[in-house]
């Protein structure tokens, strides 16, 4: 009797531990991976953060970021350019890793992706051209405003954040595409970030800025929904970049 209840007790301690270590491999895969090849998705016509530079090569702040990430993770960095609407279902459809694209942190976001720690935070502006007479957000109500379809400049226009009533908008697939909408009188004015903003009006002669102080935002890489591994070593790399001074750089240089 001693015998077989010592053979009993020992079949459920070894079932215990079967079950103990599948539970713990079960919770490592929900906690998801670090890939070897991470695929980065972008949109490359939001400089200073993405674009293609003179040798054909997709380039920016966003992209210098995500290299150097993978280099201290041991990881390869693959860049899918795509346009920007389609990023955040190629990420559902598991295709991306990381989405580097100037994104704006949002609720509606937070409920398809994950999001790294914010690494720069910005402002919409408002291009018009210099004889116009809109001076503030609030000017633009029932004018035609052109915006890149799905940005935050799309959101505000659309009404999403209180800013503007009653405009028609124009959306285009990229934000060049509706700055020389503008400038040839197709639109009333653009909403679009501060950074490429400030390029457009740059390249453009007979451009003028004004900010919007009303949009504050936050730029962060997205992620996979819970794929903790990658956001926890992603986060971990920003802080060091930003303690060892590589991230200044970076800064200084594209930014």
């Amino acid at each position: 009797m001693k015998k077989i209840l010592t053979v009993a007790l020992a079949g459920v301690l070894a079932a215990s531990m079967m079950f103990t270590g599948c539970s713990k491999k079960e919770e490592a895969k929900s906690e998801g991976e670090i890939p070897k090849t991470i695929v980065v998705g972008t949109n490359a016509e939001f400089p200073p953060f993405e674009y293609v530079n003179d040798d054909k090569e997709i380039d920016g702040f966003d992209m210098a970021v995500m290299k150097e990430i993978g280099k201290r993770l041991d990881c390869k960095v693959k860049i899918k350019n795509m346009e920007f609407k389609s990023l955040i279902g190629a990420m559902e459809s598991k295709n991306l890793d990381v989405i580097a694209a100037g994104m704006t942190v949002t609720d509606e976001r937070k409920e398809a992706v994950d999001f790294t720690d914010s690494y720069y935070t910005s402002n919409q502006y408002i291009i018009v051209k210099e004889d116009s007479k809109v001076k503030k957000i609030s000017d633009l109500d029932g004018k035609t405003i052109a915006v890149q379809e799905g940005t935050t400049g799309d959101l505000v226009a659309t009404g999403d954040y209180d800013s503007v009533k009653d405009a028609k908008v124009k959306r285009f697939k990229k934000g060049v595409d509706a700055v020389m909408d503008l400038k040839k009188g197709g639109s009333d004015a653009v909403i679009i970030d501060a950074n490429p903003a400030q390029e457009f009006v740059k390249a453009n002669e007979g451009l003028r800025l004004i900010k919007d102080q009303s949009s504050k935002e936050y730029y962060a890489f997205a992620i996979q929904k819970g794929n903790k591994k990658l956001q926890k070593a992603i986060n971990k790399e920003l802080e060091a970049m930003k303690k060892d001074g590589t991230f200044d750089k970076l800064i200084k240089k594209y930014i």
